[in-house]
This record gives structure tokens, sequence and C-alpha cells, in this order.
């Protein structure tokens, strides 16, 4: 009998104990206020892009860069977060009302950057042929000013100089009579084209506009957030060693999938073009290969362009052709 009251008294004390530190080890881990404090980098996750409102910022002309008979290239300037983002401008010369391509460069070192690197050929071209470019140089290029110390949010920025470039069209108007230009933007009337890592800011930007900008891409960067930009490190003298420490840390603190384009095909409402060279270098051909079959499978507008034996540039004879069809896609879908 006492042998059993004894059993039953330490299983009572038992579940008592158990009961109080159980209850204390819940205490220790309910989740605070702070547990749900936003961090700095959330308002670039793509979702809270995409419910963003982007502030529309002045567009002021600066110096010409070069004066043909056709087209002017001139300096443009506006403001993103209160930061000075410069670019480069192609604008037709004759009087007139003309659709407005944004443009997106590769990447180019800031040692050897200069305004217009990445899209002055096919900006000027497009300008002879009707269209007006504005190509953003992006922060810590060029004349504007300086990006984020931080790394990864110096990448994220590149967005919200593209959407609030896209939204302060509304006032290029405005420039261009201040000016004494005669051209005028049709600024309900917009195209997007990109080159390489252009190419992945213009598939993030109709990704969270989820707007109609016929869009083309030239080799775009299309993989997989933050593969795509390791993929590249190679040729980093550390051969990406502090690149990488600068990514595993963001992903100690953020949920990588909210960042990276290719989570969010769906969201694309723009029809596309897309060129790319069986022999690039920089981007494989598969990459586009499977943006293409991505697109398809939702039912995404595509048209698909491969050139046999050719480089990221189209610089081995293609080029004539890729810019004439690129020419032909925007006056179908703008003019």
């Amino acid at each position: 009998m006492k042998k059993i009251l004894f059993l039953v008294t330490s299983a009572v004390l038992l579940s008592i104990l158990f009961f109080i530190f159980n209850g204390q080890n819940q205490k220790l881990i309910k989740p605070t206020s702070d547990s749900f404090k936003e961090k700095p980098l959330d308002k670039y996750s793509f979702e809270n892009l995409a419910s963003t409102t982007f502030k529309p910022s002045q567009i002021t002309f600066g110096k010409v860069i070069k004066d043909e008979i056709d087209f002017t290239s001139i300096m443009f300037y506006f403001f993103v977060d209160n930061k000075k983002v410069s670019g480069l401008a192609n604008i037709p010369k004759k009087e007139g009302s003309f659709p407005i391509i944004v443009m997106f460069r590769g990447y180019v070192p800031q040692e050897t950057y200069q305004t217009g690197i990445g899209t002055e050929h096919s900006g000027e071209v497009f300008a002879q042929n009707g269209l007006i470019t504005l190509a953003p140089d992006f922060l810590g290029f060029g004349e504007s000013d300086k990006p984020s110390e931080n790394s990864i949010e110096e990448r994220f920025q590149t967005y919200s100089t593209a959407l609030t470039l896209l939204e302060s069209i509304k006032n290029l108007n405005q420039a261009l009579e201040t000016n004494d230009s005669l051209a005028r933007g049709q600024t309900d009337k917009i195209g997007i084209w990109g080159h390489s890592n252009g190419g992945q800011i213009a598939i993030s930007t109709l990704e969270i506009t989820g707007k109609s900008y016929p869009t083309i891409l030239w080799a775009p960067v299309s993989k997989p957030f933050p593969y795509s930009i390791l993929y590249f490190t190679d040729e980093f003298d550390d051969h990406g060693k502090a690149l990488r420490k600068i990514v595993a840390d963001f992903e100690k603190d953020y949920d990588i999938e909210k960042y990276s384009p290719t989570n969010f095909f769906g969201k694309i409402d723009s029809p596309i073009q897309l060129h790319q060279g069986s022999q690039d270098e920089a981007v494989p051909q598969k990459w586009s290969d499977q943006l293409k079959d991505n697109l398809e499978k939702l039912d995404k507008s595509v048209e698909y362009f491969v050139y046999p034996q050719e480089d990221h540039n189209f610089a081995k004879g293609s080029w004539p052709t890729v810019i004439q069809r690129s020419i032909n896609f925007y006056k179908e879908q703008l003019l």
C-alpha cells in the first residue's frame, strides 16, 4: 500500500513539475513584439514593392551628349527617395508625339562606366525610328548619387529606380517643353528594353507592376536570386567569397523566395520579345530556353529568336537583325 501511495505521489509531483517547467519554457519562447518588427529590407520583397506607391519625380535635362540630324542624345535627371539619378535620353528631333522606351543596361564595372554604355547604340536607332528612350544610370553610376552601403540593398534599389522612373514619365512632356524640344512623349504608350542584368530588372519590373509594358529582352538574366548573381562570381578576384558571405547573412534574416523573380512569372501581363545568342558565354542559351518555356506554360505572350554562333552582344553579324526585329515589335505594339 505504501509502495502504491509512493508511486501515485511521485507521479503527481512529476506532473506538477512538468507543468511548471513546460509553462516556464512557453513563456521563454513566447513571441514578443520584437519578432514582428519590420526589417530594413522587407520593403524590397516583390509583394511589398507591388503594394508601394512610388512618388513621381520631376524630370530635368542637362548637357547634350550628341546632336545629330534626326535625334539628340542628352543627359536627364530624376530623384528616387531624395537621391539624384542620372541617365541618357534619346529624343527625335522632328515635331510629333512619340512612344517612350525605358532601357535597362547590363552589368558594367563602376570604374569603367560612362553614361550610355550598354544602351546608347540601340537607343539612337530607336530614336531614329520615332521612339523616345530613357536609360537610367542607376545609383552609384554616371552622375547619380551614391547607393546604399548594403550591397544587397544596392541591388534592390535598381527596382525602386526603375519603378520611380516609370511613374515619373507623366512629367516628361513638361521637361521636353522646358527644353524647347519639338518632340512630345505619348505617356500612355510605354515599352521596356533590357539586356543581360537589365533584362532581370525588366522582368522584375513587369512582375511588380503587373502592367502591360511591351518588353524586349536581349539575353536576359532569368535565373532565381541569388543564383543569378553568384553564377558570375568566378570573375571576381576572391572568386565570390565576400559576396557569398553577404548573401548568407541576408538569408539568415529574410525569406529569399520573396525576392526571386522566378517565383512571380505569373504576375507578368506584357507581350515579350526574347533574343538569345547560341554562343553567349555570359548568359547561357538554356536560361532563355527555360524562360520561354516557363512563360508559355503560364500562357504569356512571348516571341523567341535564337541566333546561331552569336555572342552576348550580338556582335558577330546579327545585331542589325536583332535591332530591326525590336523596332518592328515596338511599332506593332505601340505605334
